[in-house]
């Protein structure tokens, strides 16, 4: 009883702790779980490539949750690797349970009888009650499960909107770590009415605009320069800060990138291009390995 399956990171459009709408797109960064279960036991072990300290608590749950519902109470391991830096605003957690789910799903020959937004929906709900996660991060996890840019309500974990876009993506990610469940929701909060118009221009399409909108005013409410943004906003469709930070994250065409790209890689960290991915958390083949 073996699965495997990946699932990308993302990045920002909107920031769900103002106002509970959150709007993100998946880019081509993944992590990758592998689940072995084992009808022998309940307990279930988990392990991060490269980090033996790491807290596995998330992904063990979500093959939990999943035996609970799809399967008979199953135990196993789970085993994540992963090109997206933790605690970087790059959804990692969202990928790695998303990865999580689909693998624990193929493991029990389950994955054609679930939808894959009520697959995300599952590995949402272990986020908050493991409490990696303030908003429960749907908009996140929608993005990585389905691909493409998706506009959620997080209140009622609702997909209001998906649409498929080829950006071309650049990422700076500082040395520097944020987690998300530490952000001050209180601050954020207070530019709720700037939060209102980002999910005015995604639900009509205006994503750059909503990135840039949403970047500025989540920078200012969660202590982050906006320097990264002012050096990009001449040459790029968007730019943002990357949920609660600290990487940045910018869309637009692949030379105007490259430009962007030689001023952000002067800071301290890891500045890189990639691509947005449209087609969202998939099951591995046995030795496929992307």
């Amino acid at each position: 009883m073996e699965g495997r399956a990946r699932a990308p990171a993302a990045g920002t459009v909107l920031n769900a702790l103002a106002n509970e709408t959150g709007a993100a797109f998946a880019i081509d960064e993944y992590t990758t779980a592998a689940v072995e279960l084992d009808p022998e036991t309940t307990d279930v072990t988990g392990e991060v490539a490269g980090d033996p300290d790491a807290d596995t608590r998330l992904v063990e749950r979500c093959v939990a949750a999943v035996t609970e519902r799809f399967g008979d109470g199953e135990g196993g391991a789970v085993r994540t690797e992963s090109e997206v830096p933790m605690a970087s605003g790059l959804k990692s957690s969202s990928a790695a349970a998303n990865a999580t789910v689909l693998a624990t799903l193929s493991a029990l020959d389950a994955g054609d009888e679930v939808d894959r937004a009520d697959a995300c929906r599952l590995g949402v709900d272990v986020a908050r009650e493991v409490g990696v996660t303030v908003t429960g991060a749907f908009d996140d996890a929608s993005a990585s499960m389905l691909g493409g840019v998706t506009v959620t309500d997080n209140a009622t974990d609702e997909l209001l909107a998906r649409e498929e876009r080829d950006w071309d993506v650049l990422v700076w990610t500082p040395p520097e770590r944020a987690y998300s469940a530490d952000a001050d929701v209180d601050r954020c909060r207070q530019v709720a009415p700037m939060a209102d118009l980002v999910a005015d221009l995604a639900l009509d399409g205006a994503f750059g605009r909503a990135m840039t909108v949403n970047g500025l005013a989540f920078a200012g409410a969660l202590g982050f320069d906006a320097d990264p943004m002012v050096e990009a906003m001449p040459h790029v469709h968007g730019v943002s800060l990357s949920g609660t930070g600290p990487s940045f994250v910018a869309v637009g065409e692949r030379e105007s990138l490259e430009t962007v790209r030689e001023v952000w890689g002067e800071r301290p960290g890891r500045t890189w291009l990639t691509t947005t991915q449209t087609e969202g958390t998939t099951v591995l083949n046995k030795g496929e390995s992307r």
